[in-house]
């Protein structure tokens, strides 16, 4: 019921759903995420979708987005009426209003659910994500996205859950300065790092990004 256009280990995770599919630019690892899964590894876009009725992306950037969605040659919108694509990459909002179009234009349905979480949380089945797309997608897609996260957050159209996580990387990326000149500053003054880790997590300096990236 599920595969992915860019393979992540999060997969394991899609408990109670068949992985029929996956596929990555990296034939290697395709092929060995395909054995531990027992599934198909396969060699085009077009196969993903094919061999599946929920394909779920992950991608690099805008420009691996675009090309996965291409509107000729390989692409997963090849044969992609009545498929749903849910697509999690860190990409701009404005993409995400392409591909689901395109994927509109194909008599596909697409909705962008953002991983606001670490890979921990990927591995353990505990990410918090937000979609955006319409509520006819999320709500299909609901039952297979409980199952990658604790946290299912509907944002709204599409292209806002984009700009919720740009927000969400903004101020975790200005902790997380705040929080390296702190444990600098400590170190520099001979302080146990793991002894003020400790203090700083049971006060006002508590961080979530000490918490999830240790």
């Amino acid at each position: 019921m599920a595969a992915w256009a860019r393979t992540w280990r999060v997969a394991l995770r899609i408990a109670d759903f068949h992985v029929t599919a996956v596929y990555d630019v990296n034939r290697a690892a395709a092929t060995k995420l395909a054995g531990e899964l027992g599934c198909a590894a396969c060699q085009d876009l077009s196969e993903v979708t094919a061999q599946s009725d929920v394909i779920i992306t992950v991608v690099s950037d805008d420009a691996a987005m675009r090309q996965i969605f291409a509107k000729s040659g390989d692409s997963l919108l090849v044969n992609s009426n009545g498929k749903l694509f849910i697509n999690c990459a860190t990409i701009t909002p404005r993409v995400h209003l392409e591909v689901e179009e395109l994927a509109g234009e194909a008599g596909a349905h697409s909705l962008e659910a953002c991983m606001a979480s670490s890979i921990t949380q990927a591995r353990d089945g505990s990410l918090y994500l937000m979609c955006g797309g319409k509520e006819q997608a999320f709500r299909v897609a609901q039952p297979i996205l409980m199952k990658l996260g604790k946290t299912v957050r509907y944002v709204g159209k599409a292209g806002e859950a984009a700009k919720v996580k740009a927000l969400v990387n903004m101020v975790m990326n200005i902790n997380t300065a705040g929080l390296a000149e702190g444990l600098g500053l400590a170190k520099a003054l001979g302080l146990d790092l793991t002894m003020l880790r400790e203090v700083f997590s049971e006060t006002g300096a508590a961080s979530r990004v000490l918490a999830n990236r240790r």
